[in-house]
């Protein structure tokens, strides 16, 4: 059983919305947002990237930091760029990008069942960026931002999501990159929640980060007390059902190469030219260096585990380790990841720039290849998912 609960949402009036959502605080660096924030626009990154606020002296993780961040909070419902909603309630927030429309459900969701795995993960977490958003959360007093969760879903849900669409959304705007974001107020409130309290898992598709401070901040304010009703207790999230997501290739460059990789991979494996940088299908992946675009299909893992057949995993098997020595590529310097939002043409610039040495395009992770591995408790290779479009950040802010 999974529980959603219901909350009253701080929002932007409908005038103000374009002025104060922004982008998520993980798809930009500092001095990114140092250049995008202004006093009439992107006004949430004062929120959620507090340090555009203090001098580039400061480290990002200095209390002053996030004491800026609350008070930023509080600055932007003080001048009326935030409203909360007066009774708790859920949210459909859709994303219509291209003429296609992603739709999801717009709640919180609780600690307690992260806690007790029915919120499956596929990623590993690291301690600093935990630490951040944590200390982020406890000095605000707010989860600034939603997580992007999935679930499986037999018609219900995405049927009981369209009924609620079909009047005139609460809020509605167009975000820098084209995609439209739309928010409505949930009408039949039992309706969804019967849905959810059917379902057995929910599964973390972008946030990871996010869901583990929130644990962290709920173990941290409930102190020595038993799980109960407190708001601290459940964080925001958008579900989306399987069918509603959409993911593209996350794919890599390296840095350095052998002087002979290519005949070293033609020992192993059968490479081709090729006038296509994306691959087809599954199981195959096309490589970019000074030479050009080549393209192989590569072999099956002979590994006993669900995330060892991901393309990502084959690739490490086959590929990094064996021939360029990467054997961690979260920690390895000589790898680095290239959201799928920034196409093949980022893979040649660099490569043809010279600050990569080898561009690799890969074939896009399915929603059902990532459920399968949560399904089985494994954990996904690193950056094995780039979810498009993001979630805008401002729109609705859960407070405790």
């Amino acid at each position: 059983m999974i529980t959603i609960h219901p909350f009253k949402a701080w929002r932007p009036p409908s005038e103000l919305v374009d002025k104060t959502a922004c982008m998520p605080y993980d798809v930009i660096d500092s001095q990114e947002a140092r250049e995008l924030v202004s006093d009439t626009q992107n006004a949430f990154l004062h929120v959620i990237r507090p340090e555009v606020d203090v001098s580039e002296d400061v480290s990002i993780y200095a209390d002053e930091v996030y004491e800026m961040g609350k008070r930023n909070l509080q600055k932007l419902i003080k001048e009326g760029h935030l409203l909360q909603d007066e009774t708790p309630g859920h949210y459909v927030y859709q994303m219509e990008e291209k003429g296609k429309t992603f739709t999801g459900l717009f709640t919180c969701v609780s600690v307690l069942d992260y806690d007790e795995n029915r919120i499956l993960k596929h990623e590993l977490t690291r301690p600093d960026k935990e630490n951040d958003r944590t200390r982020h959360i406890l000095t605000m007093r707010a989860h600034a931002e939603p997580v992007m969760l999935t679930c499986k879903d037999d018609g219900s849900l995405v049927s009981t999501l369209s009924e609620e669409t079909s009047s005139e959304p609460a809020m509605e705007y167009e975000s820098p990159d084209g995609v439209i974001h739309r928010v409505w107020i949930v009408s039949n409130t039992e309706q969804l929640e019967s849905i959810f309290s059917k379902k057995d898992f929910l599964y973390v598709a972008d946030g990871h980060h996010r869901c583990k401070s929130a644990s962290r901040a709920g173990e941290e304010l409930r102190g020595d007390n038993e799980y109960g009703d407190d708001e601290f207790e459940f964080f925001p999230a958008v579900i989306f059902p399987m069918q509603e997501m959409n993911i593209l290739p996350y794919n890599r460059i390296v840095y350095s190469i052998p002087e002979n990789f290519l005949d070293s991979l033609k020992v192993k494996l059968k490479i081709e030219p090729t006038d296509n940088p994306q691959p087809g299908q599954k199981g195959q992946i096309c490589l970019y260096t000074s030479g050009g675009w080549f393209t192989l299909n590569l072999p099956e893992t002979q590994r006993d585990l669900v995330s060892a057949s991901l393309d990502v995993a084959r690739l490490q098997e086959y590929i990094l380790e064996p021939l360029l020595n990467i054997t961690d590529p979260r920690t390895d310097k000589n790898i680095h990841f290239v959201g799928g939002i920034r196409g093949t043409k980022e893979l040649e610039r660099l490569v043809d720039s010279g600050k990569a040495a080898l561009g690799i395009s890969m074939y896009a992770t399915s929603i059902e290849e990532l459920v399968a591995v949560s399904d089985a408790g494994e954990l996904m290779p690193p950056k094995s998912t780039w979810f498009e479009p993001k979630l805008s950040s401002g729109l609705l802010v859960h407070t405790f």
